[in-house]
């Protein structure tokens, strides 16, 4: 029963009755355990894209590189509340206008329409201010469009998207507006995906693959629409709305050229820097902040579309010759990240904080090195002996042990073995000091066997000298 609930929380189809909670603290962590529904509905699009069209929905570079910035945008979460509900919940203790029922189901289809429609606002400005979009068009850099692009977020964005929910937190309770908070993101996870063509009369109402195909599109007629998140009516209300038309060409007009997980989030802070520094006069480099990427001076908000490069059908995504052996090194290495990623989630409040911040670093220089490789950087391999020689040093330490029965299974096979070693050594040397010390006995007895036939030898000679004389 909980399976299935978990299940429909995907698809947004949860009763009211089935996901209303008195307080905060009683609202389920739905996206951690939708973890295995992730996993599970990667595999079946893996499988339905390869019966459908003879061809596997991803790269191993490009979905290690997504599951990468997934887990780097979770982890502020181990370490403390999330900055959406630290706000929310303050601007409700102490300005909150008046209160709804949390049990009413008034107040949840309220509350589903109002997280969508400040979704929808802060979606369309992280697209039109330069800022915001420094840190949102993390998710857009993937040129492929799959379920491991869905995973594919922004450490940064959180710190931006909090303050278009605030109104609700002056009416609407904290633990109606952290379910369908969960619900909302959940719900844009199917949607990424190319095996779905489309749902029919839903289109008109729901976000659906092929809207969200349009918004990941870097084709002219892609840019700038399809905001919604559940909904697409917002789009069809505010003018945003375009329907798939032709083939869509994914990622961004000007492509980043990587996987490396802490440039992508870093590179595009680092150009508005310098844009900022290089553009003249003080109105301007406010502009550079606060309007388009594509602004400049004497041009629009937006910039100019005409200035957006033609798609010619022919472009080629981002793939660097890679060996076989290299893919399934680096493959096997993050699914053990992966598997240290999902105890940290089920463990952080039984851990001590220096060992939750020692992980962490271990995760980054992790997911770090696994994208240098899948670039097959000249350095790449410095970087990853390194980390291999810190995770082992911190494993034999002690601090990653409970995670990995299997690592633990050999580590203490050859400690058993190595001390199994000891003893026969041992043994080997009381067997050849107690043959020793036997040899050293029978000598001793033969020593004294062949002295005393000798003596005896002696007195009879001695008795045959005398003999002698006599006659």
């Amino acid at each position: 029963m909980a399976s299935a609930l978990q299940l429909r929380a995907l698809l947004y189809a949860v009763l009211p009755r089935e996901s209303s909670f008195r307080t905060l603290e009683e609202v389920p962590d739905y996206v951690e355990k939708s973890i295995p529904f992730f996993v599970g509905f990667i595999a079946l699009e893996f499988a339905v894209s390869w019966i459908q069209r003879r061809k596997l929905s991803g790269r191993i570079n490009d979905g290690i590189s997504s599951l990468s910035l997934g887990i780097l945008s979770r982890l502020p979460d181990v370490l403390f509340r999330s900055v959406d509900l630290i706000s929310y919940v303050y601007v409700w203790d102490n300005y909150r206008l008046f209160e709804l029922p949390w049990h009413s189901p008034g107040t949840w289809y309220l509350t589903f329409l109002g997280v969508d429609f400040a979704y929808y606002w802060f979606h369309r400005i992280s697209h039109e201010v330069n800022l915001l979009w420094a840190a949102h068009q993390i998710h857009h850099s993937s040129e492929d469009y799959n379920l491991f692009t869905a995973l594919r977020q922004s450490l940064l964005q959180r710190y931006t998207s909090w303050i278009f929910n605030l109104p609700m937190a002056l009416f609407i309770p904290p633990s109606v507006f952290a379910v369908h908070l969960q619900f909302n993101l959940l719900y844009q996870f199917w949607i990424h995906t190319e095996v779905i063509t489309s749902l029919g009369p839903l289109e008109f109402i729901l976000n659906t693959p092929s809207h969200h195909r349009v918004h990941h599109g870097r084709n002219p007629y892609c840019i700038d629409k399809n905001y919604g998140g559940t909904l697409i009516i917002w789009d069809r209300l505010f003018g945003t709305f375009e329907a798939e038309d032709a083939k869509v060409v994914y990622g961004l007009t000007h492509p980043v050229n990587s996987f490396d997980p802490i440039l992508l989030q870093l590179r595009p802070l680092a150009h508005i820097w310098n844009t900022f520094w290089a553009t003249p006069g003080f109105c301007n480099k406010l502009s550079v902040l606060f309007k388009g990427p594509g602004w400049g001076p004497g041009k629009p908000r937006l910039g100019l579309p005409e200035e957006i490069p033609v798609i010619t059908g022919k472009e080629v995504p981002y793939n660097p010759s890679v060996p076989a052996y290299l893919n399934c090194y680096a493959v096997v290495h993050f699914v053990v990240i992966m598997d240290l990623y999902i105890d940290l989630l089920a463990t952080v409040t039984m851990l001590s904080q220096g060992t939750v911040l020692l992980r962490i670093g271990v995760m980054i220089l992790s997911l770090t090195s696994f994208g240098l490789l899948m670039e097959n950087r000249p350095k790449a391999g410095i970087l990853e002996i390194i980390r291999c020689s810190v995770f082992l040093g911190i494993y034999k330490l002690g601090y990653l042990r409970s995670q990995f029965s299997l690592l633990d299974y050999s580590y203490e096979r050859k400690q058993h073995e190595h001390e199994e070693e000891h003893k026969d050594q041992g043994r080997l040397t009381l067997l050849v000091g107690n043959h020793m010390q036997c040899s050293q006995a029978q000598m001793g007895k033969s020593l004294t066997h062949m002295t005393r036939l000798l003596r005896q030898k002696l007195e009879s000679g001695k008795t045959m000298e005398k003999l002698a004389v006599g006659l």
